[in-house]
């Protein structure tokens, strides 16, 4: 059962020193996962199964989420197969869902200058130091922003 193999995982990621946050984030993801298939017998959970629930849940969840829902179950299953409670591991060809690619945000140089300007205390040595680096680190990071467009 669902439930039954749950205690030993929780017992095993306890050992390993999972956190208390750790462990309910995966409660509650093992819950999902017994409310859409049932406190079935774990060697009736076949890839498809999963597949099923997974594309159940795609539609409500952001892809991270959807990303660390089949974390879990690649986790927990992965673990019943190296535990032999499972022959399988039915989890096996699960994929995570493609990340969108953020570009990052940076400041502009008007910026810096502005951030300079409106600064009313007279700055030290280590602030002109702090603020030249900063600019130092957005000019670089613009520029190879740029060399990625290109």
């Amino acid at each position: 059962m669902l439930s039954e193999l749950w205690r030993y995982y929780e017992a095993d990621k306890r050992l390993e020193g999972f956190s208390s946050n750790t462990l309910k984030a995966y409660a509650l993801q093992l819950r999902m996962l017994v409310i859409y298939l049932g406190d079935i017998v774990i060697s009736e959970v076949t890839l498809n199964l999963l597949k099923e629930y997974l594309a159940k849940q795609s539609d409500r969840l952001k892809p991270s989420s959807l990303e660390h829902r089949i974390r879990f179950v690649r986790s927990l299953f992965s673990f019943a197969y190296e535990e032999t409670y499972l022959p399988t591991n039915p989890s096996l060809k699960l994929r995570e869902p493609k990340m969108d690619k953020r570009i990052p945000k940076f400041l502009m140089e008007e910026d810096v200058i502005h951030l300079k300007i409106s600064c009313q205390t007279p700055f030290h040595h280590w602030e002109w130091f702090l603020l030249y680096i900063l600019m130092y680190i957005l000019w670089s990071n613009f520029t190879l922003c740029l060399d990625t467009l290109r």
